[in-house]
């Protein structure tokens, strides 16, 4: 299974966390207060950073993919960053900054 993986940086995530879960029709799937948030269905891995002085831009793409025996990054032609995982490699990097945050990427 492969998902897109859109990473977008916002000004404030409790407002942006509400706008996504109104236009995604779910809860995101972990939830830092005032810094990160994951929402993640069967097509699209988003992930929102609180960032106010870059809000509103894209941070990078990837792929998630099942696959995906190594965490890489590459630039495509236009230099925009693409990152390559697999859910578990996500949810390891999430438990190394956040070791609080209880998240199964199967669940």
């Amino acid at each position: 299974m492969k998902r897109i993986h859109v990473a977008l940086a916002v000004s404030n995530l409790a407002t942006a966390v509400a706008d996504y879960k109104e236009r995604l029709g779910r809860e995101p799937c972990v939830v830092v207060p005032d810094t990160y948030a994951l929402f993640r269905n069967a097509y699209v891995n988003l992930s929102l950073t609180q960032a106010p002085d870059k809000a509103g831009t894209l941070r990078h793409l990837g792929i998630e993919d099942d696959a995906a025996n190594e965490y890489r990054t590459e630039a495509d032609i236009d230099g925009i960053v693409w990152e390559h995982f697999s859910a578990q490699q996500q949810a390891g990097e999430i438990k190394k900054y956040w070791p609080e945050v209880v998240y199964d990427p199967q669940s």
